[in-house]
């Protein structure tokens, strides 16, 4: 068995993708998270904010084959590792996963080994691994907690055992919340209306699909930046990533050559002209009937006027108009994130899984030994 940084070749991309599918699969019971190859090759391109390694254990039978003759049962787990290369240049996030009929026999190691090696080669020292839960457990004895205080993760899953047996530390959890659609139009409504009147005649929504108009491009850019360290972190370790209108274009390019379609909407402060908050709802080929609603934000200055649901039940109403045959919204919040979980229950989300968001640090006692 190899663990091998990939390079996009056909028949080894479409092996790679299939064993992301198989493990999703397998946590989820769906296919929400399914990948297609096409977009997983956009999404695979170089970038000039982060550099993206991937990686495939393959059995031995296939460890010398040509890339382009790989087939798919070949690949038995998969690795991730991200780099930022603006900002955050010490930390790296890494992902090793395995299918589910080749989990127990080393599989894992190999490809986190391999994970934590290129890590240690670009520098980095602050590592990110996040692990999925179909539920979230009761408190007590078969439950770790977050050191937030909130949220907890099932100890007797592998991915827990895999990663606390390594000396990683469990820093947070997420909860991952779905809306069942089609929405009663007239509850969306209510919920926009009331939210309205909060913010009152200061703020008025602006949407738009797809890319940022270029007369919001500065402003969207000065937002990504808040929102990138703005949530709840927990102990996580990560600094603000800064954009610019380029990293904006850019980011919307990778959007649009992956099919990813989006809808929009801002909030601006009308005395100033500023734009003070967003929100984007996100559809990611080839699954149409699932939606991601993704970031959320009021800027600090401009919170306490409802703008959050402002932002999201508007959005709504447009996604109801773009995509009617849509069934379903997901989204992830920092269980300790009261505020905005608030918003999400009112609009009619309820809890369906989780995330543990785990930390370790390299150059530590744990971080020098070899998992």
């Amino acid at each position: 068995m190899t663990a091998t940084a990939t390079e996009p070749a056909a028949a080894l991309l479409r092996a790679y993708v299939d064993a992301c599918n198989d493990v999703s699969r397998s946590v989820w019971g769906t296919d929400d998270y399914r990948r297609e190859p096409a977009e997983m090759l956009e999404a695979m391109r170089e970038k000039p904010y982060e550099t993206f390694v991937r990686l495939v254990a393959l059995d031995d039978e296939h460890a010398d084959v040509p890339d382009d003759e790989i087939p798919l049962e070949a690949v038995l787990g998969t690795g991730v590792v991200v780099l930022p290369q603006q900002d955050n240049l010490t930390w790296a996030y890494v992902g090793a996963t395995v299918r589910p009929a080749h989990r127990g026999r080393g599989v894992g190691s190999t490809i986190l080994d391999a994970c934590l090696a290129l890590a240690r080669e670009n520098g980095r020292t602050t590592l990110m691994a996040e692990t999925d839960h179909r539920a979230e457990p009761p408190e007590g004895p078969e439950s770790l907690t977050a050191p937030t205080g909130s949220g907890r993760v099932p100890l007797d899953e592998a991915g827990v055992r895999f990663l606390t047996q390594r000396g990683w530390d469990l820093e947070q959890v997420a909860r991952r919340s779905v809306l069942p659609l089609p929405l009663d139009p007239a509850v969306v409504e209510e919920q926009r209306a009331r939210a309205a009147l909060a913010a009152g005649d200061d703020y008025r929504t602006v949407s738009w699909d797809g890319p940022v108009p270029d007369e919001w491009v500065e402003a969207m850019a000065a937002l990504y930046t808040e929102m990138s360290d703005a949530p709840p972190m927990g102990g996580l370790e990560y600094e603000q990533d800064q954009w610019d209108a380029a990293r904006v274009r850019h980011h919307d390019d990778e959007h649009v050559k992956r099919g990813i379609q989006s809808w929009t909407t801002v909030a601006q402060h009308v005395p100033s002209g500023a734009l003070v908050g967003y929100t984007t709802l996100m559809e990611v080929p080839p699954v149409r009937d699932l939606v991601h609603q993704e970031d959320t934000l009021v800027a600090a200055a401009h919170r306490g006027h409802r703008l959050g649901m402002l932002l999201k039940a508007t959005n709504l109403q447009r996604l109801a108009a773009a995509r009617p045959d849509a069934r379903r919204i997901d989204t992830w919040n920092a269980e300790e994130n009261g505020h905005m979980l608030a918003i999400n229950v009112d609009l009619g989300f309820r809890p369906a899984g989780c995330s543990g968001e785990w930390q370790l640090k390299l150059g530590t006692a744990h971080g020098q030994t070899t998992p």
